[in-house]
């Protein structure tokens, strides 16, 4: 299947070059080829979250697999013609996120793997997708029933189904009746623009605008609608102010936030073609300074010059320090998070379940759509299991 996936990227990335010889240039570029940037960027990014620690083994796998999905789908979009509209020049970044955005918007659309599969394992998981898909008509229908249009849960709960299923506009279809409720919020709305620009390809439609406008007024801090709102101006050819709006969120946050580092991507992208210097993360959220993420670059270069045992000391007292600092600001769900990610890599099973515990203890006050919630459960329940 590498084979495979290496023939179709290397055909993906031909047909690029062969478009952009033949079409007059245009002030974004083709939207593949943007798109497939992007895509290389998340997977960089991936890859240095899971050696820092801030992703699991199984997190980083699963944020892999996804992002070579979209890449093998913006080369099938390519073969099957030119995209219609020379402002459709950017394509969705993947879900990151993440979460988040990490993180969470990823889990929902799921991650075909790309690695040969033996045939009862492939039998085991269309099976598995027709239980998932009666399910989901099942719900569909007691929810159409409902005199009351079906509670809000429910129908944000169809909509990540039909989005692990990989039907974008059915979810889409789901998040539009959650947004019909009175208490639907910010997150709603900006999870509904999400799954329509899926849907589209990447495209920020009207309809996807309105529904970003709408999350914006509700919470002008939610990220998911600050980022497809900059994404929506620099289709529209409005980079400079696609760009200003990125860089002006980052001033806003106190600290590290996961998103962050999809924000710097994107910027660095549009800041590319205004002829913009590269931002870095450590721009706006330094690292290892009280209540960082990581370490410094001077840390990074002092590791690198020690031998396994003292690098493993020298780490083992970074985490340490996070852990002092936990103790003394026991309120930090994201400062637990990735204390109990940075104790899985050093393997130290009892000290990760703990931290992702008191990361537990602080999810009462976390909205049901946050990323996180996903993340720390199911992280306990591997180390619980033994994974």
């Amino acid at each position: 299947m590498i084979w495979i996936a290496m023939a179709v990227l290397a055909l993906t990335a031909s047909g690029i070059v062969a478009a952009s010889a033949w079409k007059p240039a245009l002030v974004q570029g083709p939207a593949e080829d943007r798109t497939l940037a992007v895509l290389k960027d998340q997977l960089s990014e991936v890859d240095r979250d899971a050696e820092r620690g801030l992703l699991s083994v199984a997190e980083a796998h699963a944020a892999r697999q996804e992002i070579k999905r979209r890449v093998l789908s913006v080369g099938r979009v390519k073969n099957t013609g030119e995209s219609s509209g020379g402002g459709r020049v950017i394509l969705m970044a993947a879900a990151v996120f993440v979460p988040l955005f990490a993180a969470g918007y990823y889990s929902f659309a799921g991650a075909p793997n790309l690695s040969s599969i033996a045939f009862e394992d492939r039998q085991a998981e269309v099976a598995q997708n027709r239980e998932i898909e009666a399910l989901a008509q099942k719900l569909l229908q007691r929810l159409q029933a409902d005199s009351e249009g079906g509670a809000l849960e429910g129908w944000m709960l169809l909509g990540q189904t039909f989005m692990k299923l990989g039907r974008a506009s059915d979810a889409a279809s789901a998040y539009e009746r959650a947004t019909q409720s009175m208490n639907a919020d910010s997150a709603v709305f900006s999870i509904y623009a999400e799954a329509l620009i899926v849907s589209e390809q990447g495209i920020v439609t009207p309809q996807a605008k309105r529904a970003i406008a709408r999350a914006l007024e509700l919470d002008p801090t939610n990220p998911a609608g600050t980022f497809y709102d900059a994404v929506g101006l620099a289709q529209a050819g409005a980079n400079e102010q696609a760009y200003n709006r990125l860089l002006t969120r980052l001033d806003e946050v106190d600290g590290f936030a996961p998103w962050m580092e999809t924000f710097v991507a994107e910027a660095n992208r549009i800041g590319a073609a205004l002829g913009r210097a590269p931002i870095s993360l450590s721009d706006y959220a330094p690292v290892m300074s009280g209540n960082s993420p990581g370490p410094t670059a001077a840390d990074v270069e002092a590791a690198s010059q020690m031998d396994d045992v003292d690098r493993d000391a020298f780490i083992r007292s970074m985490v340490e320090r996070l852990a002092t600092r936990l103790e003394a600001e026991p309120d930090d769900i994201d400062g637990w998070m990735r204390l109990g990610r940075a104790y899985r890599v050093l393997g130290e099973t009892d000290l990760a379940l703990n931290a992702y515990s008191r990361a537990k203890e602080l999810l009462v006050p976390v909205s049901s759509e946050d990323p996180r919630q996903s993340v720390i459960l199911q992280s306990l329940e591997e180390l619980q299991s033994g994974q």
